[in-house]
């Protein structure tokens, strides 16, 4: 008898891990969050910042600020990765390094993770922290007229779970709140990672999957997005990217798909930490300012 696949042509969890787990076949994975650690150390000795700001009520929903240095600047919120159950937002203060030096405020949130809390859970956070910035960014010099956000892996998950927030109705802030979106190594549609390794701590049912899959609800919306992979991460990596583009596109919403050349999953972000890569002057042009 045939055996009925998983997902898609996909028939065993090894298949699944071997396009899902990232630091399978790569020869030093530590090496990663090792840069990701000096990088973000480096970060918070030369930036001015205003570390663990509270924006919920629980002890893990908090927000780090990297101010730029000119008042009423534009702001990029910057959203983790980890699968949704590792890191936190002191791993990657990194980030506002290249976009602190183009003048743009960086905001890093962190927020709780699974297993003590599930993904809806994690979602609603995310979205929190984002009507946090919204209302009270200018208390830090940032401009709330000029806000892009942006996420990498599980982040870019839920950086794609706010624009297909209902805004207006939920949070009394405008439909579509933000300039720009960035979307780095995202996971747009989550129902093979009930069949991976994540599985017993992401916990993983038909309707998480239904309710925090960005591809299962995609609605027009006017920030231009830019999705991204890296070139050297696995077909599925760019399959989700692609197939997001897809039906981000369908709905008349303007996007850029593009992969990093020479990337892999972690090192995908690393142009955040440059003020002359190619990540860093999309986001600087989609918030006005000159390349």
């Amino acid at each position: 008898m045939t055996q009925a696949p998983l997902y898609r042509s996909f028939l065993n969890q090894a298949q699944i891990d071997a396009e899902y787990n990232p630091v399978i076949g790569l020869d030093d994975p530590a090496q990663y969050g090792r840069h990701y650690a000096e990088q973000s150390r480096l970060a918070r000795e030369r930036l001015r910042c205003v570390l663990g700001i509270p924006f919920g009520p629980t002890l893990a929903e908090t927000l780090n600020i990297f101010p730029a240095e000119q008042p009423n600047a534009p702001v990029f919120v910057f959203i983790h990765g980890g699968y949704w159950r590792a890191l936190s937002s002191k791993d990657f203060s990194c980030v506002a390094l290249g976009l602190q030096a183009r003048g743009i405020t960086t905001v890093v949130v962190n927020y709780a993770l699974a297993p003590s809390v599930s993904i809806d859970e994690i979602t609603r956070q995310a979205r929190a922290s984002l009507a946090w910035v919204l209302r009270h960014i200018g208390e830090y010099g940032g401009d709330p007229e000029r806000v892009a956000i942006g996420g990498h892996s599980a982040g870019g998950h839920l950086a794609a779970m706010a624009l297909q927030t209902r805004w207006a109705e939920d949070y009394g802030l405008p439909a579509d709140p933000f300039k720009a979106a960035v979307l780095v190594s995202g996971l747009f549609d989550l129902q093979p990672l009930r069949y991976s390794f994540l599985q017993p701590q992401i916990q993983l049912d038909d309707g998480v999957i239904r309710r925090n899959s960005p591809l299962f609800g995609v609605r027009p919306c006017s920030t231009p997005t830019l999705i991204t992979w890296g070139a050297d991460e696995t077909a599925e990596f760019a399959r989700q990217s692609s197939t997001f583009h897809e039906a981000w596109a369908a709905q008349g919403n303007t996007a850029t798909l593009q992969a990093l050349p020479g990337a892999n999953h972690y090192s995908a972000i690393y142009g955040f930490e440059q003020a002359d890569s190619p990540l860093c002057e999309w986001v600087a042009r989609q918030l006005g300012l000159d390349p």
